[in-house]
């Protein structure tokens, strides 16, 4: 499959590094846990967006754009990385962000990624949970064309089969690192949410007839809604690359049993699995997707869904800076301590 025909900026730091989790794979006593880490993407702290910004933005620059819009919940690791993006590449940005969670914590509000969307230049604009983002959007960016502007629009979490040529790419690469270690990989574990990190995965598993089993653990929509939006989006990539019908509906899995109680709200199982990553193996995750990623990852473990003898491959989508956003919500007191 030949993704030089698509537009790319090459920003970002690949390979990322494929690492093995010793002291997490003890510690659990199941299957031997890998870590790929899509958290060290680069640009303002990286995470998984960036790959797929590297299409979108080649996609905008050769419209010729001069103002690049998305949207996304108020700690939004995509904002940050398009805010980036547009920095380095000297292009406007503008933001809209949702209030997901109604928290009026001063941090969450305007540490963390919000603190980095305005210094990276980007401007922003807030909107009440339940707004339709995408449609408040495209009312924004008419506005800016009516003064002149030439917008080009990302849809949240840059999840479109542009953007997801990103995660086709990184399936490619993730199977190169296998074969170079001689490495038998049993299941790729990552959070889901936009679905285009998962949509890209699996159509570049299922191209390269790789026999891998990819688990989304969901964090924000019912699982058959997950399913449904991932295997959508797949079936569009797979059409925009030339191979249709390459996945199966069977092929999208996701499960949704740890998303808590709502997108971007910390769970228990969450918050433990930032502390285990953090406490055993130096690695940060962040609560609204990683964590809760990590935290399926873990109970699965337990309940020996991934057994002893087999090797697991987390997919870290990065976000660590949210954690500014969320420091009320660690007690490290009552916290997980090995």
């Amino acid at each position: 499959m030949h993704l030089s025909r698509y537009p790319r900026h090459f920003l970002a730091h690949l390979p990322t590094p494929l690492e093995r989790l010793d002291r997490l794979s003890r510690e659990l006593g199941g299957p031997e846990i890998w870590i790929k880490r899509d958290d060290c993407t680069g640009l303002s702290t990286g995470g998984n967006k960036t790959r797929k910004l590297e299409f979108l933005m080649a996609e905008a620059d050769l419209r010729g754009a001069d103002l690049v819009m998305t949207q996304g919940a108020t700690q939004s690791n995509h904002a940050r990385q398009t805010a980036a993006f547009a920095a380095k590449m000297g292009m406007a940005c503008h933001l809209l962000l949702e209030d997901r969670t109604s928290s009026n914590n001063a941090n969450y509000n305007h540490n963390g990624n919000v603190l980095l969307d305005h210094m990276h230049g980007a401007t922003t604009e807030k909107r009440p949970g339940g707004t339709d983002m995408h449609a408040e959007m495209e009312s924004v960016a008419e506005r800016f064309r009516t003064e002149g502007r030439n917008v080009y629009t990302i849809p949240g979490g840059g999840s479109n089969p542009t953007g997801a040529l990103g995660y086709v790419n990184c399936a490619f690469e993730m199977l190169a690192q296998f074969n170079d270690r001689a490495l038998k990989v049993d299941h790729i574990v990552h959070a889901t949410g936009s679905a285009g990190t998962q949509a890209g995965l699996i159509t570049g598993l299922k191209a390269m007839n790789a026999r891998i089993p990819l688990l989304g653990i969901g964090v924000r929509a019912p699982r058959l809604k997950q399913e449904e939006n991932v295997y959508n989006l797949a079936r569009a990539t797979a059409e925009k690359l030339g191979c249709p019908d390459v996945v199966a509906r069977e092929d999208v899995v996701a499960n949704t049993d740890y998303v808590g109680d709502g997108y971007g709200i910390p769970t228990e199982g969450g918050l433990e699995a930032i502390g285990m990553f953090a406490e055993l193996e130096a690695v940060l995750l962040d609560p609204v997707y990683s964590a809760k990623g990590a935290a399926g990852l873990i109970d699965l473990v337990r309940k020996g869904h991934f057994k002893k003898g087999e090797r697991v491959v987390f997919l870290h989508t990065g976000g660590a800076v949210a954690l500014f956003g969320y420091d009320s919500a660690f007690d490290f007191a009552d916290r997980w301590t090995g």
